[in-house]
Parts: structure tokens; sequence; C-alpha cells
């Protein structure tokens, strides 16, 4: 890919990104569209996915635009490697040519053969937060598809959805900050009107009984709302 190409490119992906943010969409539609649009510029792909790795053997597929990708992650989760799973923690990027030749991860391929027609494999690292880790993923059923370009145009991708992941995990705890406060101002004087007394001690009130019952502040607030306005079962 030229370099004026690539950035052309760069800036429309960004672009992209950006949309996303501005439409406040939920994580999983986001990196959705964003695997969509990956899988049609990849040259030889397709199929894409992100594999998300939580507390080093937690396996699950983030977003994925066919059910083989998904199988894949059920391999890897399976026997605890792969190639998605090495590019996650390793932090580099895996290419696999042709999946009946691969020597890397010999149960990981055997099933995967068995499994799927997956021959061509090609991850990249896409986030890395200690607790989570990404790998962002393509696949072809032909081998020998993943060429110089494909390589470029995925660094670009991950490059991409990693910034998407971090913002959009930013506004989803900002979303979830802003729904726990008006949770515990509500439950707040809630307290306050039943027992005649200030924020200051319906606060407090609030932190001790988290801290009896080792519950977040945020829930307990939400089931003294509960208890007061319990929901009709009808």
């Amino acid at each position: 890919m030229a370099d004026r190409e690539r950035r052309s490119f760069a800036a429309e992906l960004a672009a992209l990104v950006g949309d996303v943010q501005r439409r406040s969409m939920s994580i999983d539609s986001a990196l959705s569209e964003l695997v969509d649009s990956a899988v049609r510029h990849v040259p030889g792909a397709e199929y894409a996915a992100i594999t998300l790795v939580e507390d080093a053997s937690k396996v699950s597929t983030l977003a994925a635009t066919h059910v083989h990708a998904k199988v894949l992650d059920e391999i890897q989760e399976r026997h605890g490697d792969g190639p998605c799973l090495s590019a996650a923690w390793e932090h580099h990027t895996v290419l696999i040519d042709d999946l009946g030749g691969e020597q890397r991860w010999p149960r990981y391929r055997d099933d995967a053969l068995r499994e799927t027609p997956i021959r061509s494999v090609l991850s990249f690292e896409v986030f890395d937060n200690q607790k989570v880790l990404g790998a962002l993923n393509f696949y072809a059923e032909r081998p020998h598809v993943f060429g110089d370009d494909a390589l470029d145009i995925g660094v670009v991708f991950a490059t991409n959805i990693a910034l998407a992941w971090t913002m959009l995990r930013r506004d989803e705890e900002f979303r979830s900050a802003l729904a726990s406060r008006d949770v515990i101002g509500q439950a707040k004087g809630m307290l306050m009107e039943r027992f005649g007394i200030d924020a200051v001690h319906a606060f407090e009130l609030l932190r001790r009984l988290s801290q009896d019952s080792n519950v977040k502040l945020a829930e307990v607030a939400r089931q003294l709302i509960e208890a007061e306005h319990p929901r009709s079962n009808s």
C-alpha cells in the first residue's frame, strides 16, 4: 500500500471510529461495525473477529462476522493456546499461511481443521489493560491469502479498534457513574425524608450499609429504592 493510500485509508477509518463514538453505540455494536468494515478491506479475508481474553484463560468472541470465528475461539479456550491468544499475550502479529502445515499449536490445528474450513489466519493484538487482552483476527478458507497489503491494512484496523475500545469503555464507565450517582442521590433523599436526617448523615448510613453487607454502594441504593417502590408482578 502506497503512503498516500495508507494516509487516506487511515483518515477514513478514523472518521468511522469517530462516527461510532458520536452515535453512543454499545461496545458490542460498535466493534461489530468496525469488524464488518475490516473484513471488507483486508485483502484475502473472508471472516473477521475480535477475541477477548480475561483473567489469562477465559476466552470469548467479542465481535465476529461468521460462526467459524467463534468456533476457533472455543477451540483456543479448550486448549489454552492458539494464534489469537499468542497475538494477545505476546503483543505481536501472528500469521498462519497454511493451517494444514502449522506446527506451533498442534492441538488447536487439529481441531480447527476438523471443525472448520479455515486454512489462513492473521491475528493482531488490539488492546491490553492487564486484566483484559484482545486480538483482531482475519480468516480465510484458502491457504496463503494474506500478503503485505493485508498486514499493512490489518495493522491500521487493529490500531483504530484499540482506540475505539478505549473511548467506548471510557464513555460506558462515565455513563455508569452518572447512573450510579443518580441512584445514590435518590436513595439519600428517601433516607433524609424517612429519618429526618441531612444529606451527609444519609450518605454515611448508605456507606455503612454497603460496608456491612459487602455490597457496592450503588447496589445498596438500588435495593433500598426497589424495597420502597416494589415493582408490580402483574
